[in-house]
């Protein structure tokens, strides 16, 4: 993520809580990133520099107004006027990054063997929550290496209880 990037995006997150609209303006923006990924062709045409810019608005006014509060339709209407779409993706995530630390949310890796249940997601949602005295945005993959149990990659650390792990330490303790 560049600088500029940077910029949109923290400007977009002070006008959000200037107005007490974060969420609302997250969730415009996940709609729009949803678009974009969606529609690899929009993307490509909002950001070319041979489309004029005046012919980019009318695109992007007619494709995301009735979509997006005026605030963030208004944002990427100006990245499509300066020609700074490319800039999208990058300001979305520091938006996001800045939503989740005023949220004192932490993004966390839970890996494990099997697909969890939702029982039990919500049992090791709410522990870490508990622990950790936030709120846990989660993301699950699987890895059948790990033999069983799970590891959870929080905020730079890891919480490894898997059994491979286990073997592993008694493996060292051994030799």
């Amino acid at each position: 993520m560049n600088d500029v990037s940077k910029e949109y995006g923290t400007a977009l997150f002070e006008l959000a809580l200037e107005s007490s609209r974060s969420e609302e303006y997250l969730n415009a923006l996940e709609t729009a990133d949803g678009i974009f990924k969606e529609n690899p062709e929009l993307y490509a045409l909002l950001s070319s520099p041979a489309i004029s810019a005046g012919q980019r608005l009318e695109v992007a006014e007619s494709v995301f107004s009735p979509l997006l509060p005026e605030q963030v339709l208004s944002f990427l209407l100006l990245l499509c006027e300066k020609g700074r779409v490319s800039c999208f993706e990058g300001a979305y995530a520091e938006y996001r990054a800045l939503y989740d630390i005023s949220q004192r949310t932490v993004k966390v890796q839970i890996t494990s063997v099997v697909e969890l249940t939702d029982v039990e997601k919500a049992k090791l949602i709410a522990r870490l929550e508990e622990t950790y005295h936030c709120k846990i945005s989660p993301t699950y993959s699987l890895d059948p290496t790990l033999l069983g149990g799970i590891r959870v990659e929080l905020d730079g650390r890891i919480i490894d209880g898997s059994i491979r792990q286990r073997l592993h330490e008694i493996k060292e303790v051994i030799e």
